[in-house]
């Protein structure tokens, strides 16, 4: 969601945070700012709507030279996109970057007005600027001024605080949203991910729940919630990242659905070995009787698709269920459950609160499924099994969701080992994920004969998507795809529900996207799709050449390389990837920024 940098060094550091903002840019945003101490005590501002290379632009003709600054990217909460709603947020001496959302903020500002402080802004982040100004006057210390403040607020947050008097500091607090401490040599700095201090640092520690940190050039020292000095584990890292780049391609989206081959081979690195597979990382999971998944979004998708392989593979009971719902409600924990939470950054708000709540709940394990590495639900879970994607750009998930699959695969693997999995059906397993990088490999070669199909959905307005079995999340994913890249309202429907509503959409204006895998319920899905051809739908199908599917007047077939049924899913995603990146492209939408997304929410 929302992006922060901050540095504290001997030099001018305006192209430092700009430089962090740019490799923040994917993670989806409205208006960019920085504000920068000058050793004199001058503090100034500067903020621009829209993208991070306005704000460059800006600061190229007016530089802002100081030793100690502090950057933003928002992602609009609180108040409509526009400059004056842009961070930094500055009340008098101090300025202020804020990730997440203060939810008494309301009641905050009728108690900081009568004191004289004009709000100039609609966001809930001024309300922090005005109160750590408050603490300030009373307190002369910036620490404790923020440490004072933060005891007021209600709700998330990830905040920088600079103070124009005392330039040598700058002052972070963490409470729900993320933050990163990055070492440098007489310099350092913070950001709400690494990514953005990957070309002045590769040391890092991550401020736990509650910590609030004073940053110097020279040191960092960091406190708990009781206001006592805690170390905080530091690490050097070997990420890389790659987004400067997009190679031949046009968009990073692009870009990342033709990684997937080599994504899918890096996930399975020491975990499938010479046709067997390596489960040890993931320990003796027999004691294991039901599984809880826990996503959002796409991720959730990549756990419905779970639940059918958990049940019919691993004879384990299974439940799936979006985080946002379950943290609101009051589970029923069976013994010997094991909680499974997905998410790509890692830090995703609602997941990582059901996490919190499910560690009270009486859960035997928590595994996290999870593409960064150190992230928070990577810290506070028992078992991590990281996807191995690399950086993802696009805010549109792709390559990120089929290593989930992979990894959700391995741990069907592991939890059938303690319930009685056969040999032969993990052999099969194993064969069937080694053959899968070269599947996908030729499923992309359909690329051409998408694009050329993607002009039939240039002028509709609504599409829906089939499948059955453990392809109806697939069918979900695929509409999931096309609304948020291509802005046509998309549904997706279990084939079998057709006649109990959905009929009544059918008309020659509704292109029907079907995933049909010559399996089991083929049958069955070729009556579903003749009850919507005797309704005049025009259907794109997406076929196993085998399914025995035959394209007429209304009805055009892809064929989709034979693969076996466990990994069905997998392959059927790539075609539904390219076909919303194609229809989005020729509807000539922003493919790796879609309006009103970001990539990581960090927010409720």
């Amino acid at each position: 969601m929302c992006g922060i940098v901050g540095a504290v060094a001997q030099r001018d550091v305006g192209d430092i945070l700009l430089e962090g903002l740019r490799r923040l840019e994917y993670r989806g945003y409205d208006s960019a700012g920085l504000a920068v101490v000058a050793g004199t005590g001058t503090l100034t501002r500067l903020r621009r709507l829209g993208k991070v290379q306005a704000l460059s632009d800006a600061f190229s003709a007016e530089p802002l030279s100081g030793g100690t600054g502090i950057a933003h990217t928002r992602w609009a909460t609180h108040g409509e996109p526009s400059e004056a709603n842009a961070h930094p947020h500055i009340s008098t001496n101090i300025a202020v970057v804020h990730n997440g959302i203060i939810e008494n903020y309301a009641s905050l500002r009728q108690a900081l007005k009568p004191d004289g402080y004009v709000f100039s802004s609609q966001t809930d982040t001024e309300v922090i600027a005005h109160l750590v100004e408050q603490e300030l006057t009373r307190t002369g210390d910036l620490l404790k001024a923020v440490q004072n403040a933060r005891t007021q607020l209600h709700g998330a947050y990830g905040m920088v605080v600079i103070d124009r008097n005392q330039p040598e500091h700058m002052v972070a607090a963490r409470s729900g949203s993320p933050l990163v401490v990055g070492y440098g040599i007489g310099e350092n700095f913070i950001a709400s991910d690494m990514m953005a201090l990957l070309p002045v640092t590769r040391r890092f520690a991550f401020l736990e729940e509650g910590d609030v940190a004073d940053i110097t050039r020279t040191s960092v020292q960091v406190y708990d919630l009781g206001n006592q000095p805690v170390e905080r584990v530091v690490t050097e890292t070997n990420v890389e990242h790659d987004a400067g780049d997009k190679g031949e391609f046009r968009h990073y989206m692009l870009k990342e659905i033709h990684e997937q081959p080599q994504a899918i081979a890096n996930t399975l690195e020491g975990r499938l070995l010479a046709g067997s597979l390596n489960l040890e990382a993931l320990g003796d999971l027999s004691s294991i009787d039901q599984v809880q998944i826990i996503a959002c979004g796409t991720s959730y998708h990549a756990g419905m698709t779970a639940r059918y392989w958990i049940e019919s593979l691993a004879g384990v009971a299974c439940n799936v269920e979006i985080a946002s719902e379950f943290r609101y409600r009051r589970p029923v924990v069976r013994p010997n459950s094991l909680l499974v939470t997905i998410s790509q950054s890692g830090e995703t708000a609602d997941t990582l609160a059901a996490l919190r709540l499910a560690k009270a709940s009486g859960f035997s394990r928590t595994l996290t499924i999870c593409n960064v590495p150190g992230s928070s639900l990577v810290r506070e879970s028992d078992l991590a099994l990281m996807t191995r994607a690399g950086a993802e750009i696009g805010v549109a998930s792709t390559k990120a969701f089929t290593t989930q699959l992979v990894c959700l695969l391995l741990l069907t693997a592991a939890l059938g080992r303690g319930r009685g999995m056969s040999a032969e059906t993990e052999q099969q397993l194993a064969a069937a994920l080694t053959q899968l990088p070269g599947l996908m490999d030729k499923a992309l070669g359909m690329d051409k004969q998408i694009e050329s199909l993607a002009e039939c959905f240039a002028e509709k307005q609504h599409a829906l998507f089939l499948g059955r079995g453990d392809q109806y999340p697939i069918a979900m994913e695929g509409a999931l795809k096309l609304k948020e890249i291509s802005y046509i309202h998309a549904e997706a429907y279990a084939a079998g529900e057709l006649k109990h509503g959905p009929l009544a959409l059918i008309d020659s204006e509704m292109p029907i996207v079907v995933v049909a895998p010559h399996n089991d319920l083929v049958e069955k899905l070729k009556s579903n799709i003749e009850e919507v051809r005797a309704r005049g739908g025009e259907f794109y199908i997406f076929a196993d050449e085998a399914a025995g599917i035959e394209p007429s007047d209304n009805m055009q077939v892809m064929a989709v390389p034979h693969c076996h049924d466990i990994i069905a899913p997998i392959l059927y995603t790539l075609p539904l990837q390219l076909l919303s990146y194609h229809v989005a492209v020729i509807k000539g939408t922003d493919v790796d920024q879609p309006r009103n997304l970001a990539k990581s929410v960090t927010v409720e």
